[in-house]
């Protein structure tokens, strides 16, 4: 009689079996036609099964599953997650399964379709959803960190901080800075310059003299926004001395890196700290003396400050280093009429005596004078910003005040028409 129990016991299994392949092979069928959700639904009927099969069915039910899903997927990250873990599960059954060239070839399918999805996703404003598929891609492709980058940034920009904070921390210790080379070679016959993807292809080129003057350069390394976008995350999550301490260890460890310099600047500047915000700008002005924009930023720093004087004196270097510079023009003349205030509160509190009514037409001069300053700047702003109303307004303020009735007709006439 036990003898009759095994027999009946492995003709059971081979039903079992039978039924499973069965099954198997008319999901591949469904796939070969394209219908995928019908694919998925024949596998789903066997899965309790599939548990008690023997490796081999195992590792096929797998990957014709992760071809389904991969099918099926679209944009869908949960169905492009179950085709990873399916592919990944053949190998990891047996990673001489002779469906492992399949696995693998379904692998870089499935990641190409995270990688463009993420895309889809960025288009889209979807920024989490893009991370995630794109993180996935990674996982798939590890050598491509550039992809643990972009998980990280479409985190930051869904503002999904503590996710972009843990993908941050994963790109500082690898070691990620973003750096790579490109590759240029001028057109024969001409002075244009094209990059080329790879070295392969600029030195193809050049052997078939299409090309000449071969050049490489490196691009800038991504290790200062990195930090710079953590930084900021801590500040967004109140967390200021995280974020101080953070900015401290990268300049410690690349103290002539200028892009963590500007990193820390703006931590300084947007934690209110003025001080330290104009000490780091005066370094970087030792090594960029000329650039106007390190003076703009300083008068801002100064007017915040309050320290009027030391703001008109950068806001003034800013416009002779560059004298179409509409903000700082701008920001001196706000600087000017700001004086405006003082005056009008003393005008204000003035009696009627003879000595109150000198002091009011000595005032008035100093008010006027005030206009007068502050005009050139914004007539120049202006023409550099013509459509900003504001502006306008404000000079046929100003141009009314000063009794120059010519010119504040013709911003009236600009402002009815806009």
């Amino acid at each position: 009689m036990k003898k009759q129990f095994i027999v009946i016991g492995l003709l059971l299994v081979s039903t079992i079996t039978f039924a499973q392949k069965k099954e198997i092979k008319t999901a591949q069928k469904s796939i070969k036609s394209g219908n995928f959700s019908e694919a998925i639904s024949t596998l789903a009927s066997i899965e309790a099964l599939v548990d008690k099969a023997d490796s081999v069915i195992k590792e096929q039910y797998n990957l014709i599953l992760g071809q389904a899903y991969l099918g099926a997927a679209n944009n869908d990250f949960e169905k492009l997650n179950t085709a990873v873990n399916s592919f990944e599960n053949v190998l990891s059954l047996n990673k001489s399964s002779k469906y492992a060239a399949d696995a693998n070839k379904g692998l870089e399918e499935v990641g190409i379709a995270l990688i463009n999805s993420a895309q889809v996703d960025q288009k889209n404003q979807a920024y989490i959803e893009g991370s995630k598929k794109i993180y996935r891609g990674y996982t798939l492709r590890k050598n491509d960190t550039i992809f643990l980058y972009y998980a990280a940034s479409l985190a930051t920009d869904g503002k999904d901080y503590d996710l972009a904070i843990k993908r941050y921390e994963e790109l500082m210790e690898i070691g990620y800075t973003g750096i790579t080379e490109e590759f240029y070679a001028t057109k024969k016959g001409t002075k244009e310059e094209i990059k080329f993807s790879s070295k392969v292809e600029r030195d193809l080129m050049i052997r078939k003299g299409e090309y000449v003057i071969p050049r490489s350069k490196f691009t800038k390394s991504k290790k200062g926004t990195i930090l710079k976008n953590m930084t900021f995350i801590y500040l967004d999550k109140g967390e200021k001395e995280k974020a101080t301490e953070l900015m401290k260890k990268a300049r410690a460890a690349s103290p002539d890196d200028k892009s963590l310099m500007y990193a820390e600047a703006e931590l300084y500047y947007t934690s209110g700290d003025m001080t330290n915000y104009k000490k780091i700008i005066n370094e970087l002005i030792k090594s960029d003396p000329n650039n106007p924009d390190l003076y703009y930023n300083l008068g801002v720093a100064s007017a915040r400050n309050g320290e009027k004087k030391e703001a008109m004196g950068y806001y003034s270097k800013a416009i002779e280093l560059n004298p179409d510079y509409a903000e700082a023009l701008i920001n001196k003349a706000q600087l000017i009429l700001d004086g405006e205030r003082t005056i009008i509160d003393e005008m204000n509190s003035l009696g009627t005596s003879n000595a109150d009514y000198d002091r009011y037409d000595v005032l008035k001069e100093e008010k006027n004078k005030l206009y007068s300053d502050a005009l050139p700047y914004l007539e120049s702003a202006s023409r550099l910003r013509p459509d900003s109303m504001d502006i306008v307004r404000t000079l046929k303020g100003i141009y009314g005040l000063l009794s120059m009735d010519a010119k504040e007709k013709e911003m009236g006439l600009i402002l009815d028409q806009n």
